[in-house]
């Protein structure tokens, strides 16, 4: 009995041993890590601490401790990692190292680390897609943005860029989807600004091309989205060419309510009182000759359809 006695307290003091030691290898293995740290080895510092959360989770109620650092620590080493990646700007591999952090985080239940790596993901596909938009790489870009709007369709700001990528490609009609979702989604002005330069492009090219019809559609289009006067010049002009002297009329007057000061307005004055003399309104006519007669170049012949309408 004396034997058996001796025998079971050599191996509960071999055993305390083993765990002194286990403990001591966590601890040194902790310790490793916080000096790779220190040292900026981020790659090293994380195998030590998964390899002290290794060793300190089998000691049980003795490796508590070093189990609870390591689980603070290592999801937000990760998380740096990530961080260091988008400095460098290899923005595919710190989504990944991102993911990584957040089912990290999420194991260790380490809240903070957990929400900050969400919250960046879509900001550092934000940034990958800024930086291919700005290097005027319109399909990468595109790519990039509709990959952050299909994460959030309401991610007004992501929707404003893929517009100016796809309009960047020439991707006109999904350029103006974009911007529409845009404008939906706290974008509006910005958004609604982009339209109409768009709509103007298109009136533009309509009228170059004599496609009157569209060349007003596309005109009028414009100030929906934005008061533009130019775009009432070319509705007024495509509507004249057209043969269709009312909305011509209709579209300079509107021209000149926009921009009473411009360059051309005695121009467009005096087109609008030829209009309204062709059409016998002999009134209207003569309030146009009369905001043309001081004009520069049209006012002598605007002074001259005055007196002949006395």
């Amino acid at each position: 009995m004396k034997k058996l006695i001796a025998s079971v307290a050599a191996l509960v003091v071999a055993l305390g041993a083993a765990y002194a030691q286990d403990l001591a290898a966590a601890t040194e293995l902790y310790n490793a890590g916080a000096e790779a740290v220190s040292a900026g080895d981020k790659d090293g510092a994380l195998k030590s601490f998964e390899q002290a959360l290794e060793v300190a989770t089998a000691l049980g109620e003795e490796g508590q401790e070093v189990v609870a650092n390591c689980k603070n620590i290592i999801p937000n080493l990760v998380l740096s990692m990530a961080k260091d990646l988008v400095k460098e700007s290899k923005f595919d591999e710190a989504v990944a190292k991102l993911a990584e952090a957040s089912a990290v985080a999420e194991k260790y239940e380490a809240a903070d680390a957990l929400a900050e790596a969400k919250e960046l993901i879509p900001q550092v596909k934000m940034s990958k897609a800024g930086t291919l938009l700005n290097a005027k790489d319109y399909a990468g870009a595109a790519a990039a943005y509709k990959e952050v709007l299909d994460a959030d369709p309401t991610n007004g700001a992501a929707a404003l860029r893929l517009g100016v990528a796809l309009n960047g490609a020439g991707k006109l009609d999904e350029a103006k989807a974009a911007f529409e979702t845009a404008a939906a989604n706290g974008q509006e002005a910005t958004a609604n600004k982009q339209l109409g330069n768009i709509y103007l492009k298109e009136a533009v090219a309509a009228l170059k091309a004599k496609k009157f019809a569209d060349a007003v559609t596309a005109a009028v289009k414009v100030n929906d989205f934005t008061e533009n006067a130019q775009a009432w010049q070319i509705a007024g002009q495509a509507s004249q060419l057209a043969g269709k002297n009312n909305d011509a009329i209709k579209y300079f007057e509107k021209y000149l309510e926009v921009s009473p000061s411009a360059s051309n307005a005695g121009a467009i004055a005096f087109t609008v009182g030829a209009l309204y003399q062709q059409a016998k309104n002999n009134a209207k006519a003569r309030e146009f000759y009369t905001k043309a007669s001081s004009d520069a170049k049209y006012g002598a012949e605007a002074k001259k359809m005055l007196d002949a309408l006395k």
